[in-house]
């Protein structure tokens, strides 16, 4: 797991297992305590391993150029972070 942090947010990469699979995702944790959320990133894809899940989590997390007001990650426009796009 991979942490960064920005103004009043610290992002962590994380992967999750759904049935056989797993996803990757980037939560956002507040730094006044509140909740955090989870983003999903890769969406279109699913991994069959957690390590797999887990270094694209990681590879998201540092495309991430900020926060929006309410914690959601940033990315560059268009960017898939797919290396065969």
């Amino acid at each position: 797991m991979l942490e960064r942090e920005f103004p009043g947010f610290t992002l962590r990469s994380g992967a999750t297992r759904e049935g056989s699979r797993y996803t990757a995702l980037v939560s956002v944790h507040p730094a006044d305590g509140g909740y955090p959320s989870y983003y999903a990133v890769y969406e279109n894809r699913s991994f069959r391993d957690e390590a797999s899940a887990q270094a694209a989590a990681e590879k998201a997390l540092g495309l991430v150029m900020g926060v929006e007001e309410d914690g959601a990650p940033v990315f560059a426009e268009g960017e898939t972070g797919f290396d065969d796009a």
